[in-house]
């Protein structure tokens, strides 16, 4: 028999707030979980705020549960309905109390005193609290309650922008790397960089002793995993080592809760946590159903096609649907309904969105190292060439993997080509993978200052890729590497790209046009090898006022985009124009064709899936067996500024699969309802869709 955590697909959540034993209602939440079925459950146990009566006197209880035992009485209701139980956790703070009682477990400034935020007291890392205490709570609630496992929300402690001084992390860190603690954020101190690191591989080392603990306490069944966030740029400051956590984990709870940018990232970020882990691995991800966007209310109910349009994003993408609401009661009952039509369709059609391997066969190459050491903290420097990047290719329908720097060996033979955006840190196994790629004739997309870093953060350009392609960076740098100004008194930004008379056949769309708008930063680049520039640079000229807006000089020799093809076959296209940036911040669509029609010339025109017709949408393509399961979200009207509260169909659509020699009969529409003929037809297998609403599946078979 498989464990719950390969086998439970569809979670809810009830967030407990403090006074729920005094208010929540739990026969609404037994109905709650028949209406959206629902596998399993996440209920607040201890930590923070104790939902039982623990034997521990500090650990700060609810109102009324000594009276009520909340969290006993859901994980019985639960178990009775057959559903699984992770008891959350949330360990990153305490009380007055518990500080007074032990001060040495909480986290201090440089003057010695403790950090707190709205009252509470930030427990440190290093301390007893997480090796001592934190065990003896979970060890209590396996013994009471033989939760299934357990979760935890802010498990990280203190993030990369503040520093705890406390004797513990004093004497560790001295212990560890004989260095004083760092005396400030600073990404140009290596010891603040060695101190990341350190920090970050502490809280490896933490959830291997939390997994040993419940693990030795409930069995081995009985995991412990901590929240991870999708986003590798940034991590919301945290110090942790998101791919080594993914590589141990047995199945990945995510918080990204909802939005900031686009919803096909929800898309991306399954992707992402899975192939870091293993492709079929389980993601559940928290999904909020209370209103979280430029604002937050975290007691209403989020616009119900906003909250669905981002779970629908993600299960696309391999993610597992888990509602979650904030507390036990009632007070704005719509967003109850929300969760149930995506529930009730994801049940009656899970075995098309598990066990199935990714057909896509570019692959985009992230690394938490580069963003970190290269980015510095500034997470857009290293996140905007990604965001434009994959924006290009979801635009252009071209299906991609997003894979981890140290696994472009593990999943190179399913791919044609690498897109590598700007990150500028590779170690020397993973410049191998890269160089043995492209020696093998697979295609290469790169960006900015690519594999100019070594492993430690410093400067390294001249390398075995940079050699191969024949490129040489002079050192020497034009335009801005900021976002343009509003302001059309400020013209540094106003740059372009020129075009020569005879186009390159990535440039062949850009007709009845010489110029294309820029606006970003060009690496001046030599090259001595089969690259050449395909287009130029135009330097910056006054926008306002209008009289004085003309081009003043044109540099065709300054090249900003360089393409050629290597003895190997292997197409390479560098971008020595940071237009996946501009992308990333601006959005301008001449960006989004010239990445997208880069990466098809890498690939030689070929692509497994090809979609027709109008709309936005966000294309994946899957084998099951002998099945080819294709799943389109329909983005169409949706990716505007503010909350999604209505969507547009489209169609028709035509959809054509390579078919690699196998013969389908049917199409079957997963959301429509229908069945489709297939018409085969070189090597292919198309079908046509009069429409498409939110989304669709189509299963070939």
């Amino acid at each position: 028999m498989k464990p719950w955590y390969e086998t439970v697909r569809r979670w809810g959540q009830t967030n407990l707030t403090e006074d729920d034993p005094l208010n929540c209602d739990l026969d609404f939440w037994r109905e709650q979980w028949k209406r959206t079925f629902v596998q399993g459950v996440i209920v607040n146990a201890g930590g923070i705020v104790a939902y039982y009566p623990s034997r521990f006197a500090l650990q700060h209880r609810a109102q009324g549960v000594n009276e009520r035992d909340l969290f006993g009485e859901f994980s019985a209701a639960a178990k009775e309905a057959g559903l699984a139980v992770v008891a959350r956790m949330d360990i990153n703070r305490a009380d007055k109390d518990f500080y007074d009682a032990h001060p040495d477990w909480f986290c201090v400034d440089q003057s010695g005193e403790p950090i707190i935020s709205q009252g509470r007291y930030f427990s440190c890392v290093n301390s007893g609290y997480y090796t001592e205490y934190i065990p003896s709570v979970l060890r209590e609630i396996i013994e009471r309650y033989q939760p299934e496992g357990f979760s935890d929300n802010s498990w990280k402690g203190l993030g990369r922008n503040t520093i705890c001084y406390c004797e513990n992390c004093q004497n560790a860190f001295r212990a560890a790397h004989d260095l004083a603690l760092p005396k400030a954020v600073d990404w140009d101190n290596p010891t603040y960089r060695t101190w990341v690191k350190w920090g970050a591989d502490h809280r490896t080392k933490l959830w291997d002793l939390f997994n040993e603990t419940t693990q030795k306490a409930g069995g081995p069944d009985c995991i412990w995993s901590g929240m991870l966030p999708a986003d590798h740029h940034n991590l919301h400051g945290s110090l942790m080592d998101m791919y080594a956590l993914c590589q141990r984990s047995k199945i990945i709870f995510c918080d990204h809760q909802s939005r900031h940018i686009d919803f096909e990232y929800n898309g991306m970020a399954g992707s992402l946590l899975r192939m870091a882990s293993t492709e079929q691995i389980l993601v559940p991800e928290s999904m909020a159903n209370y209103v979280r966007g430029e604002r937050t209310f975290r007691v209403a109910a989020n616009p119900a096609l906003e909250t669905q349009m981002w779970m629908v994003s993600g299960i696309a993408g391999g993610i597992s649907p888990w509602y979650h609401h904030i507390g036990g009661n009632q007070h704005d009952r719509r967003q109850f309904e929300t969760p149930i039509p995506i529930f009730e369709w994801h049940k009656d059609n899970e075995e098309y969105l598990y066990d199935r391997e990714d057909l896509a066969q570019i692959g985009v190459v992230w690394s938490q190292e580069s963003a970190e050491l290269y980015g510095r903290g500034q997470g857009d420097k290293s996140a905007m060439p990604w965001r434009g990047f994959t924006q290009a290719l979801t635009k252009a329908r071209l299906p991609y993997l997003p894979i981890n720097a140290s696994d472009i060996k593990k999943y190179a033979p399913r791919l044609k080509t690498l897109i590598l955006p700007d990150v500028a840190l590779l170690n020397a196994e993973q410049l191998d993978a890269v160089c043995a790629f492209v020696q093998a004739g697979g295609g290469l997309v790169f960006s900015g200052a690519t594999a100019t870093l070594n492993s430690k953060g410093e400067e390294s350009p001249e390398n075995r890729l940079w050699k191969m392609v024949g490129l040489h960076h002079t050192g020497e740098y034009k335009g801005v590497s900021h976002a343009a100004s509003e302001n059309w008194e400020q013209y540094e930004a106003h740059n372009y790209l020129c075009l020569p008379p005879e186009r390159h056949e990535i440039l062949a769309t850009f007709t009845d046009t010489r110029i294309i708008p820029f606006g970003g930063s060009l690496r001046v680049q030599e090259s001595t090898g089969p690259l050449e520039a395909i287009a130029g640079y135009i330097p910056d000229f006054p926008i306002y006022p209008p009289e004085f807006s003309y081009i003043r000089e044109e540099c065709p020799e300054l090249g900003t985009i360089f393409a050629g093809t290597l003895e190997s076959g292997a197409r390479v296209v560098y971008f020595a124009a940071d237009i996946d940036r501009c992308l990333g911040r601006h959005g301008l669509p001449d960006h989004s064709r010239l990445l997208a029609d880069a990466t098809s010339w890498t690939i030689k025109g070929e692509n497994p899936l090809t979609v027709e017709g109008l709309g936005y949408l966000d294309c994946r393509v899957f084998s099951q067996g002998s099945r080819v399961i294709v799943h389109i979200v329909n983005l169409s009207g949706s990716n505007r500024y503010g909350y999604c509260d209505e969507y547009y169909p489209v169609g028709p659509i035509t959809v054509t699969v390579a078919s690699g020699g196998r013969r389908f009969d049917t199409a079957k529409l997963a959301v429509a309802g229908e069945t489709l003929k297939v018409e085969a037809k070189g090597g292919a297998a198309k079908v046509k869709l009069e429409k498409i609403g939110m989304h669709e599946v189509i299963v070939l078979s």
